[in-house]
């Protein structure tokens, strides 16, 4: 098993993982409601669209249903995703080294928690591909109405 899939957080299992202080537990829990939380959330909401538009509306509606349910799906998998990077960012041994990473306001002298913020770029064009196919599914299907 590789460093970066380690399931060991300060020598203990991540699953079993006890923060050292407050300030620990802040950063892992704004860490979770940023990336895996709001992918969650986003998936909730389009399964909501999906079955408003599966129960309430006529047959002639049940593909953007449909359209709803499989971007709600894709979220969800993304979610996941991220809920899986977010786990390994406290993870013991990084292998990539993050000594040139550019610091913003606010963080020179401050306390290192894991990995530093880095963008998913993989998961942001993910996202925007997956999300440009149903938005233009979506958009054909409703001129065809």
């Amino acid at each position: 098993m590789t460093s970066r899939q380690s399931p060991y957080v300060r020598g203990h299992r991540a699953n079993s993982f006890v923060p050292l202080d407050i300030t620990e537990l802040v950063e892992i829990r704004a860490r979770q409601r940023t990336f895996g939380g709001a992918y969650a959330r986003t998936a909730l909401g389009n399964l909501g669209y999906s079955i408003l538009f599966l129960k309430l509306f006529d047959r002639r509606f049940y593909k953007i249903g449909l359209l709803y349910a499989l971007l709600a799906a894709f979220l969800l998998v993304i979610a996941t995703i991220r809920a899986k990077h977010n786990k390994h960012d406290f993870a013991d041994h990084p292998d990539e080294d993050y000594s040139r990473a550019i610091q913003t306001k606010g963080q020179s002298n401050a306390r290192i928690f894991g990995r530093p913020f880095v963008t998913a770029g993989r998961i942001a064009v993910a996202i925007v591909i997956g999300v440009g196919i149903i938005e233009m599914t979506l958009f054909v299907l409703v001129l065809k109405l």
